[in-house]
């Protein structure tokens, strides 16, 4: 049995976050990035986390919630996708690419880091 770590980057998806005054009004894009540890017990698919269901845990998250903060979404993502079988931490990075663009910097992004045994 060994334990590695998983990047899935990019995982991308729209939905109504913002704390100022009209940015839930319409869907605005997120982009989530992920570092895994999970344990890996042999050399089949089986054998370490599901890479689509993770990504559609995290898109279920962006689409499905309401957040004021991308640090509270980042860290919902993680309680998420700690639930699959074999992850035992994740860091879940959520950039905000148009709150970057509107202040005219290259970038805006919160990372929360849970693991299995966490709060």
């Amino acid at each position: 049995m060994t334990t590695a770590r998983l990047f899935l980057s990019g995982i991308r998806a729209s939905g109504h976050h913002g704390a100022r005054p009209g940015e839930k009004d319409e869907p605005q894009a997120f982009v989530v990035d992920l570092d895994l540890e999970v344990v890996v017990d042999g050399d089949s698919i089986a054998s370490t986390a599901d890479y689509r269901g993770v990504s559609d845990a995290v898109r279920s998250v962006v689409v499905e919630g309401s957040y004021d903060l991308i640090e509270t979404m980042a860290h919902d993502v993680a309680e998420r996708v700690l639930c699959f079988e074999r992850v035992t931490r994740v860091t879940a990075l959520v950039h905000k690419p148009n709150a970057a663009t509107r202040l005219d910097i290259d970038g805006v992004a919160a990372a929360v880091t849970l693991p299995a045994d966490g709060p």
